[in-house]
């Protein structure tokens, strides 16, 4: 049996690194994944049932679109038990156009209590921001600087880059 912290850093790893063999160690076969997505910036289904449809969605599909991956859970990791919600940060670049992209929302975990692999996902994506192509350089050097994948609240200011748009993310996960 595995941790629902290792599972959620194993997701983290399978979609920042373009792995989506990792995903059957992270979810169940039948685990469903629920979106929220409050912008216009990024689409995705509301409703996608199986890690490896899951797997199609969260990595392969988002590999194509995007790299420069950095996806952080804004807080402490998870302590025992099956279920976890934290917001989270991401910081990444459009593969066909090199524009920035950065946004956040929430997560919110449910653990198969038998494996500690997730059996329910549900992410709200609360903004999603494009920044010019002369933004990437900075927000990936601030990216790559901050704890990952957990990263405290108040490590988020640090280095951060002069964007208003990162300025206004940072004081939504204040």
């Amino acid at each position: 049996m595995i941790s629902l912290q290792k599972s959620i850093e194993t997701y983290i790893r399978a979609k920042d690194g373009n792995r989506p063999f990792l995903i059957a160690d992270a979810f169940t076969a039948d685990a469903e994944l629920t979106m929220q997505v409050n912008t216009s910036e990024i689409s995705f289904p509301g409703t996608v049932k199986g890690a490896k449809a899951i797997s199609d969605v969260l990595v392969s599909g988002f590999a194509q679109r995007y790299e420069n991956v950095y996806t952080f859970c804004i807080g402490a990791p998870p302590a025992a038990g099956p279920a976890f919600s934290c917001n989270w940060l991401v910081c990444m670049s459009e593969k066909s156009t090199g524009l920035a992209r950065a946004g956040f929302g929430r997560y919110e975990w449910l653990a198969a209590e038998n494996s500690g692999q997730v059996r329910q996902l549900r992410i709200t994506i609360e903004e999603m921001t494009t920044l010019p192509q002369d933004t990437v350089e900075p927000i990936l050097r601030w990216a790559g600087a901050l704890p990952y994948p957990w990263c405290p609240r108040e490590r988020l200011g640090n280095g951060a880059p002069n964007i208003t748009a990162i300025d206004r993310i940072r004081a939504a996960l204040a």
